[in-house]
């Protein structure tokens, strides 16, 4: 079975879903972030000590890959 994302503009969202539906295809969850998610994020951003992040190219040099 193959899988396909598409970007529908809003004003087709209704007509598409209802092909969709006529179709009997399977509708798979919204990719979408839910906004007690961000606010999540957002919270744990504004409690965050600055002076204790790190650069990602420092942290980079110290990750250990393993080749398989």
């Amino acid at each position: 079975m193959k899988e396909i994302t598409l970007r529908i503009p809003e004003e087709k969202l209704d007509f598409i879903m209802e092909l969709i539906k006529q179709l009997d295809l399977e509708v798979a969850g919204s990719d979408e972030t839910p906004e007690e998610h961000k606010e999540i994020v957002r919270q744990r951003i504004q409690n965050s000590d600055s002076s204790k992040l790190l650069a990602w190219a420092e942290v980079r040099k110290d990750l250990k890959y393993n080749d398989f």
